[in-house]
């Protein structure tokens, strides 16, 4: 994967990330079958603080696995 598209899909994942923790995107997701879909099939039992939690957690692993894939270019492949 080229470093761009590496980046467009970091900036991507941070934009849906910031949705969900300071907007109110925990609150729209939660309880809905969408939750299921774009977090985890666990998440519709999730209240929004679960919600919230688990994002925290993916977007810190997130941003570690972005940096690695920033200086080692064969971490990007999928």
């Amino acid at each position: 994967m080229s470093l761009v598209a590496w980046l467009a899909l970091y900036a991507i994942e941070s934009l849906f990330f910031y949705w969900v923790y300071y907007r109110d995107g925990a609150e729209q997701l939660e309880g809905t079958l969408a939750s299921g879909c774009l977090l985890s099939f666990f998440a519709p039992r999730w209240s929004a603080e679960g919600i919230r939690l688990f994002v925290s957690i993916a977007f810190a692993m997130s941003s570690v696995w972005f940096v690695v894939g920033l200086f080692v270019p064969a971490a990007r492949s999928w």
